[in-house]
C-alpha cells in the first residue's frame, strides 16, 4: 500500500533523510522510532505529500504521492498531531464533520450523508457522548480521540501520527494505543512516530529504527527492539525483559540500566562533560 523507495531530503545543503526504503501493507502498524532530530517528523512531511523528497518515490497502491492531488491524497491519508486547538470554540461533532471537508466542492456544505460518518466515527471511539462539547474544553485525551475520529471521517486507508500521545498522561496513552491497535486489526495501515520503544512493542508489528536521517533496522518488534540496538540509537544500556499478562499474553518491555551520570555524559559527548 505505502511504498518508499530510496527517499532522500535535505534543508538547503543539509541532508536529514538518507536512502529510506521500508512498505507499509494494508493492516500494518508501523512505529517509527528514534532519538531527537533524527528525521522522523521530516520523514512524516514527506509521506504526507507536505514535502517533496529530493530523490526517490514515495508511492500509494503504486502512484506517487507528488502527483496525486491534494483532496485526493486526503481521501486516501488521515493525519493525527501531537496536539490541536483550533482559533474557535467549535463543538466536538463539527471538528469531526470537518473530515468530510475533502469530499466537498468549494461552497458545498456536509450534507446527511457526511454528518453519518461523522456520528459513526464518534461512535466507533466510543465518544459519542462528547459530539455537543466544546473541543477546547475536553481533556487533552479525549482530543486525540476526537482529532482521530476526525481521520477516521475521511475514511482513510492509512492514518499516520506523530507522537500522537507525547502531551497525554499514562492512561490516556495506552488509551489512544488500543484504540489505535484495533483500528489496524479493521484493516487501517497506521504509521506513527513514537520515542518510547515500549509504545512500539506494545502496538506495533513492524518497526522501523532510524537514527541521523538513516535507517538502522527494519522489522519486527522482537527483531529490531533489541537491547544492541536501543544502545546504537539512544547511546543507554537496556534490558528487554518479558511480562505476562492476565490474559496469558506475553509482551516484552524496555527497562534503562542506570548507569553513573558522568559516565553517561562521556558516551553521549566524548570525553568532555557539558
Amino acid at each position: 500500500m505505502l511504498d518508499l523507495r530510496n527517499v532522500y531530503y535535505s534543508y538547503d545543503k543539509s541532508q536529514v533523510i538518507h536512502d529510506l526504503s521500508f512498505k507499509v501493507e494494508r493492516g500494518e502498524f508501523l512505529c517509527v522510532l528514534g532519538p531527537n532530530g533524527c528525521g522522523k517528523t521530516t520523514l512524516l512531511k514527506n509521506i504526507l505529500g507536505l514535502l517533496s523528497p529530493s530523490s526517490g518515490s514515495i508511492l500509494i497502491d503504486g502512484e506517487d504521492v507528488q502527483e496525486m492531488p491534494i483532496t485526493r491524497l486526503a481521501k486516501i491519508m488521515g493525519y493525527i498531531p501531537q496536539a490541536h486547538t483550533p482559533p474557535f470554540p467549535f463543538k466536538v461533532f463539527d471538528v469531526v464533520l470537518m473530515g468530510r471537508t475533502s469530499y466537498l466542492s468549494s461552497l458545498a456544505v456536509p450534507g446527511k450523508e457526511d454528518e453519518k460518518i461523522a456520528f459513526a466515527s464518534l461512535d466507533e471511539l466510543n465518544i459519542s457522548h462528547l459530539k455537543d462539547k466544546i473541543y477546547t474544553k475536553i481533556s487533552g485525551g479525549e482530543r486525540q480521540l476526537v482529532l482521530i475520529a476526525r481521520a477516521l471521517a475521511q475514511q482513510p486507508k492509512i492514518l499516520v501520527m506523530d507522537e500522537p500521545t507525547a502531551s497525554l498522561d499514562f492512561g490516556k496513552q495506552h488509551l489512544v494505543l488500543e484504540h489505535m491497535r484495533l483500528l489496524s486489526k479493521k484493516g487501517i495501515s497506521i504509521v506513527m512516530v513514537t520515542h518510547d520503544p515500549d509504545q512500539a512493542l506494545f502496538c506495533a508489528n513492524k518497526v522501523v529504527l532510524m537514527k541521523k536521517g538513516r535507517l538502522l533496522s527494519m522489522g519486527t518488534p522482537e527483531e529490531t527492539i533489541i537491547e544492541d540496538s536501543m544502545k546504537k540509537m539512544y547511546d543507554i544500556d537496556v534490558k528487554i525483559n518479558g511480562m505476562k499478562l492476565p490474559d496469558n499474553r506475553t509482551i516484552r518491555v524496555c527497562i534503562p540500566v542506570p548507569k553513573p551520570l558522568k559516565a553517561r555524559l562521556r558516551a553521549i559527548n566524548g570525553n568532555s562533560i557539558i
